[in-house]
């Protein structure tokens, strides 16, 4: 007998791909098994049996072909005596001549259909078996089966699906203990006794539900699932070859269905009990003619009703199977119900053989497709981001990057994470939060924990503020800087702070400077003291203007684009301190001389070769800081002595070779920055300037210092590195106050023993070679290294 164990291999699947069969499919598969079971029965009968027993037949040999075998010839028929003398006849035949008869009569009388039907059902089944599993076992469909059945489970157990599922059901049961709690509150202000009575309802209800805590290693693989889902749909919404090898299976099941059904509804009557057989065997056996008995003629007909009628039944599967192909658009999925149900509102509808899978797992158990969503949800893969996030980031790695910064504020600095870490809304001392390359930032309502937050950085790191968040914000936040790729990308809040004093935007203008709309809200801004604007404009945004009345610090940075018009600062009257940075100015702007409250003027980094207008300044008459520097100017003109206010002077990395001496009837001067030119001398004047605290003259070609130099008795800095200087005058020692001395890249031999009794000047003040240091007498340098 054949065991069906051996047919195992064909029909066993592994456990997992069961998701993947639909009812029709696992009836179909019963049907198979039942249909292979007959099919074996069948052979083991067939090998373990007589096939055909033959009798000699004693018909005439005329007649035999009218006469079926059984059945008496109509000519001799009618007398029952000679039915008594036919009766018990004698055929004189051996064992070995029965044995070659029924042979020989299986193999030519005997119809194909009666002799091989067990063997035909076994292969037809055996067919049908590789057409429903052919799809799990192709190279081009098994590998994208087996993968998506490996995330599918994977996501079904994984503990994120079970908490942002268990979310969704926590903030619906909020939502509804929101109410609850209100009225506790508002009820509970009548007695005490009331109010014990109530607060413990209140607890119970504002409880959370109980959500399962993922650790790092759960969440670093649900993140590794997201990454994997996220390359898998990518791969799989390319093609639509699974949706096509299962409709060819199932064509293929139909069509070998309709065939077989037809040819054993045909060839069934072949199955006959009495089979006449007529061989040439006279010579051996003494007959010609035989009648043969079929033993399993009876039973392979009731086999072949029951393979017929499960035949039929497998067949309307098949049929079924292709209505719901062709009836349904299973090339398209939806999660719109998911959608609902969740409120994951992001969840993207699939197509092509990620649909197809997915609406055979709906076959399967629909809660398949639902816990497998929340996986291709950016929602929460951001909820699970930040999460591990969180984990990453405790309150207490957190304390430790607190700083101070250099204005004594405690400022915590992030930067190019994948998030904004819950756990900054912990650290309520907090005074300047700056996030650097962090995308997608959301300030989630806990932000109101951070009462001393006054400064907030955005540095390519685009933020939404939630209206609550807003709100708290609104009449806190004095400093906020903003970094973007343009101008428009800056936040509308940021323009809604009406608290805000300082504001530093920097981005790109669009192509057409009418679209930068959001600098247009600028005017709401009513206590902005400081502006700051790092763009490539080529005017000054007239929204500036609009905040004239009480800015007073005005910064444009422009890269090195040539700012155009300038007209609009002439408004700026309040304004006290101006930076006109990399604009391309050729010459000082005539709306500067306008602004009678200017303090402080910065020109670095133009192309100014002149400065005769220089003159006009006078008007200006709170001016005290005036900077030139970085620029191409090789003169001063004479009449920068009508500047009698100007206390700040930075004329270094310029083209200047001599400085007038009216320079020197700047009395008020206190800082002096002429370094990095090509001066040879400084003018004998310089004495005048009894207030000079500060003068830098390193990096340019000095041979020598004018005595008068040392009469300015207030000096503190004198930097005079890097000149051609062969000494230093021992006058040098008349500076009392002088701490910092700088003279190192000079042509000096020796530094004279004077400098030991400059008695502010110690060693760490002294910038001078090893070599020339260690020249000084003992006596001196014990002095200069005193505490």
């Amino acid at each position: 007998m054949i065991p069906v164990a051996e047919f195992k291999q064909f029909t066993e699947q592994q456990p997992a791909f069961k998701v993947l069969k639909p009812w029709w499919d696992v009836l179909a598969e019963y049907i198979t098994v039942a249909m292979l079971m007959i099919g074996v029965f069948g052979c083991t009968l067939q090998v373990t049996q007589d096939k055909i027993i033959c009798l000699p037949s004693h018909v005439p040999r005329e007649n035999l072909s009218e006469t079926p075998c059984g059945e008496l010839p109509r000519g001799i028929s009618g007398d029952t005596e000679d039915l008594r003398e036919l009766s018990g006849l004698k055929n004189n035949l051996d064992l070995q001549q029965y044995s070659f008869i029924n042979q020989l009569c299986y193999e030519t009388a005997l119809h194909w259909y009666a002799k091989y039907f067990p063997y035909l059902v076994v292969i037809h089944t055996l067919i049908f078996m590789v057409c429903t599993s052919f799809w799990f076992k192709f190279p081009g469909t098994s590998s994208k089966i087996e993968h998506f059945i490996s995330i599918l489970g994977k996501c079904f157990d994984s503990p994120w699906t079970t908490r942002a599922l268990s979310e969704v059901s926590g903030e619906n049961h909020k939502g509804t203990s929101g109410r609850l709690t209100a009225t506790a509150i508002v009820g509970s202000g009548k007695t005490g006794e009331s109010e014990k009575v109530l607060t413990e309802p209140e607890k119970v209800v504002m409880e959370p539900p109980a959500v399962t805590l993922l650790d790092k290693k759960e969440g670093e693989q649900a993140k590794a699932l997201f990454e994997k889902v996220k390359k898998f749909r990518v791969h799989v919404e390319e093609g639509d070859i699974l949706y096509t090898m299962y409709i060819r299976q199932t064509v293929l099941k139909v069509c070998k269905f309709l065939a077989i059904l037809i040819y054993n509804v045909i060839y069934v009557e072949k199955i006959s009990f009495l089979v006449a057989c007529q061989v040439e065997t006279a010579e051996v056996t003494g007959y010609a003619n035989f009648c043969c008995n079929h033993t399993k003629a009876h039973l392979f007909a009731k086999l072949a009703f029951c393979y017929i009628s499960f035949v039929c039944v497998y067949g309307l599967t098949c049929l079924y199977t292709l209505y719901w192909l062709f009836h349904r658009p299973l090339k398209e999925y939806s999660f719109c119900s998911v959608r609902e149900e969740t409120g994951m509102g992001d969840i993207p509808d699939v197509k092509n053989d990620f649909a197809f899978m997915l609406h055979l797992i709906d076959q399967y158990d629909s809660l398949y497709s639902k816990r497998f969503a929340v996986f291709l949800s950016e929602v929460s893969e951001s909820r699970l981001k930040q999460l591990n996030l969180n984990h990453e980031w405790t309150p207490e790695k957190l304390r430790q990057k607190l700083q101070r910064n250099g204005r004594g504020q405690l400022e915590l600095a992030l930067c190019m994470l994948p998030g904004l870490p819950d756990t900054v809304f912990e650290l309520s001392e907090i005074e300047v939060l700056k996030l650097e390359a962090i995308c997608d930032i959301t300030f989630p309502p806990t932000l109101s924990q951070l009462v001393h937050l006054e400064e907030l950085s955005l540095l390519h790191s685009p933020a939404k503020l939630p209206f609550s968040s807003f709100v708290f914000l609104r009449d806190r936040l004095k400093v906020v800087r903003v970094k973007c790729e343009e101008l428009r990308e800056v936040p509308l809040w940021v323009f809604g702070l009406r608290s805000l004093e300082e504001l530093h935007l920097e981005g790109l203008f669009p192509a057409e400077l009418s679209r930068a709309a959001n600098l247009e809200s600028l005017k709401e801004l009513k206590l902005l003291k400081s502006l700051s604007l790092r763009s490539n404009a080529g005017k000054v945004p007239p929204s500036v203007t609009d905040v004239a009345g009480h800015l007073q610090r005005l910064s444009l940075h422009n890269d090195g684009a040539r700012l155009l018009t300038l007209n609009g600062l002439k408004k700026l009257t309040a304004l006290r301190e101006l930076e006109l940075v990399g604009c391309g100015l050729e010459r000082i702007p005539h709306a500067v001389f306008s602004l009678t409250a200017l303090q402080e003027l910065d020109l670095k980094d133009n192309h100014l070769r002149s400065i005769e207008e220089i003159l006009s300044f006078q008007h200006c008459r709170k001016l005290v800081t005036l900077k030139l520097w970085h620029n191409q100017i090789a003169y001063v003109p004479e009449h920068i002595r009508k500047l009698k206010g100007l206390e700040q002077l930075y004329l270094s990395h310029n083209k200047l070779e001599t400085l007038p001496p009216q320079i020197c009837f700047c009395t008020n001067l206190r800082l002096l920055d002429v370094s990095h030119n090509g001066l040879r001398s400084l003018p004998q004047e310089v004495s005048i300037l009894q207030n000079l605290q500060h003068l830098a003259v390193s990096y340019n070609a000095l041979e020598a210092l004018p005595d008068e130099l040392f009469f300015c008795q207030k000096l503190r800095t004198l930097l005079l590195g890097y000149n051609h200087l062969n000494q230093l005058s021992p006058r040098v020692a008349t500076l009392q106050t002088l701490s910092r001395l700088e003279l190192k890249g000079n042509r000096l031999e020796a530094l004279p023993e004077e400098l030991g009794n400059c008695g502010g000047l110690k060693k760490s003040g002294l910038l001078v070679e090893e070599a020339l240091y260690e020249g000084l007498p003992a006596e001196v340098r014990e002095k200069m290294e005193e505490e």
